[in-house]
């Protein structure tokens, strides 16, 4: 006969107490090991990040990411560590190395659009280039002017539509600009007139452009919270929050309705040419040369999502913070207007965009905007690699003196290469003079100094492909609104409401610039 004996309740209570305790130990034990035993301990910082990613994930999840770690810099100098595993630099040399040979961080698969891979979320410099091959020819300045006059036509929608609201309330700047630059990109990446700022207009906005705006909040939650977490979060029947999770689906329909539009056209496997194809239908007719096939449609797709993610809110938010700068410093306006109005003698007309181009007011104010108000000031995260062609033989990396094991994270941020006060005298203070040749008699040198520590669309290898458009984007929309209107600031748009927030990307503390315009007698 067999008897069945129960385990005893004392069993339990030691098993769950020596459980608990293997945890405490090892604890204890990572915990003593970061602090003193890690490749990584002689290099400064708060002790709380060299432990646990807390520190970093306190300041992401408040939106000051890019202030916390340039009040690092302050205290700890140009190296500083602000995780067991993440260091950061402030250092133009060690930016040039890192940046031209160093794979991605993990971090940018939270930036998947439809749930697959495009240029800005492929790790490894190979994978990367042949994207970049892909899509570079599109965003050349000239195949660019080509679409000028579809680029007029959005500036000149903004600008009647400031006309009809003149005398009215002020506008919700951050929103209007968004659908601005939607339309912008549509325009040029589809052959494609969306209609953004129209259906703005009438309080009708697009879900395209919510959804590329909810895009980068989603990576950003996505990235810092379990992915078992983030499902069930997303089942929360909030229409607003339902938005933000759905916003990569939104998205990923529109596209998909474009680019089978664009293959329903095809004859023999190509598109039909056109003068000048849309960045779309490059994408379809690209051949990959090491495997002479055409690039899978998922990734045309997710490509192109890609592309609206990084050419809609960065710009936007840059151009509204321009206009917060004209509506309060009414001595920098001044000079842009006089500047503009010598070579728009007609108002509603835009001049050929070589002729803004050519403008040194002009594009020294937007060299001085996107110093303070680059629309992705964030760390620019990459991995330390098994091996470093700086140091043969070496197993790991040499930053600044300090040794870095491979695997370790590194990144440097827009944010504090824009304030650094050796190369940018009075760094807080918006001045566009600063970039002009006659504000450095004498010293090439420094104004050079000046463009090298420039670096709002990234640095390296792999820079914003679509800079050259925000640039163009950007002469056309500041020298149409400023010919047409002066900018006034209501009570409620001010230094706290406009103050800095990151979220990888820029955004006023307020989340939104409501801005009055007057037309110009």
């Amino acid at each position: 006969m067999f008897t069945l004996q129960m385990t005893s309740p004392s069993f339990y209570a030691v098993s769950a107490l020596a459980t608990l305790s293997a945890i405490v130990v090892y604890t204890a034990l990572r915990v003593i090991y970061n602090l003193f035993f890690s490749p990584l301990s002689a290099i400064p910082g708060p002790r709380l990040a060299a432990i646990s990613d807390i520190w970093l994930f306190s300041h992401v999840i408040r939106f000051d990411q890019c202030m916390a770690v340039q009040k690092l810099f302050d205290i700890y100098g140009p190296v500083v560590r602000i995780g067991p595993n993440k260091v950061v630099f402030n250092d133009i040399a060690s930016m040039r190395n890192i940046y031209s040979k160093f794979d991605k961080s993990t971090y940018y698969k939270s930036l998947l659009t439809n749930e697959n891979e495009h240029a800005m979320t492929t790790l490894d410099h190979a994978s990367h280039s042949v994207l970049r091959r892909a899509y570079a020819p599109h965003y050349a300045t000239s195949n660019l002017v080509k679409f000028q006059p579809e680029m007029n036509e959005v500036v000149q929608g903004l600008v009647q539509f400031l006309d009809t609201t003149a005398m009215s309330s002020p506008v919700e700047c951050l929103a209007l600009l968004r659908n601005v630059m939607v339309d912008i990109t549509v325009s040029t990446s589809y052959g494609y007139r969306l209609g953004a700022i129209h259906k703005w207009s009438l309080q009708n906005e697009d879900p395209l452009s919510t959804a590329i705006h909810n895009f980068p909040i989603r990576g950003v939650l996505r990235s810092a919270l379990p992915a078992r977490v983030w499902d069930v979060l997303c089942k929360i029947p909030n229409a607003k929050w339902r938005q933000v999770c759905d916003s990569d689906k939104i998205m990923a329909e529109f596209v998909s309705e474009r680019f089978y539009q664009a293959r329903a056209t095809m004859t023999d496997g190509k598109l039909h040419d056109v003068e000048k194809p849309p960045m779309l239908h490059r994408l379809i007719n690209y051949t990959v040369p090491s495997t002479s096939s055409n690039l899978p449609d998922l990734n045309i797709i997710s490509e192109c999502m890609g592309h609206l993610v990084a050419g809609a809110d960065t710009s936007s938010t840059t151009i509204a913070y321009f206009f917060w700068e004209l509506s309060h410093r009414p001595d920098i306006a001044s000079k842009l207007q006089a500047e503009i109005d010598e070579v728009m003698t007609d108002a509603k007309s835009l001049p050929d965009i070589a002729v803004l181009a050519s403008l040194p007011y002009l594009n020294a104010f937007i060299k001085e905007g996107l110093r303070l108000y680059g629309g992705a000031p964030s760390l620019l995260e990459r991995v330390v690699p098994a091996t470093s062609s700086k140091l043969p033989g070496y197993d790991g990396y040499d930053l600044l003196g300090f040794a870095l094991p491979p695997g370790t994270i590194v990144a440097t941020q827009a944010w504090s290469m824009h304030r650094n006060a050796a190369i940018f005298p009075s760094p807080d203070t918006f001045l566009p003079e600063r970039w002009l040749p006659t504000s450095h008699p004498g010293s090439v040198e420094a104004l050079a100094t000046m463009h090298q520590h420039l670096i709002p669309f990234g640095t390296g290898s792999r820079t914003c492909g679509g800079q050259n458009t925000a640039w163009m984007a950007m002469r056309m929309i500041i020298a149409s609104v400023s010919r047409n209107f002066d900018i006034q600031a209501p009570a409620e748009t001010n230094e706290r409401s406009m103050e800095q927030k990151d979220a990888f990307i820029l955004f006023p503390a307020s989340k939104e610039c409501r801005l009055a315009f007057r037309p110009r007698v």
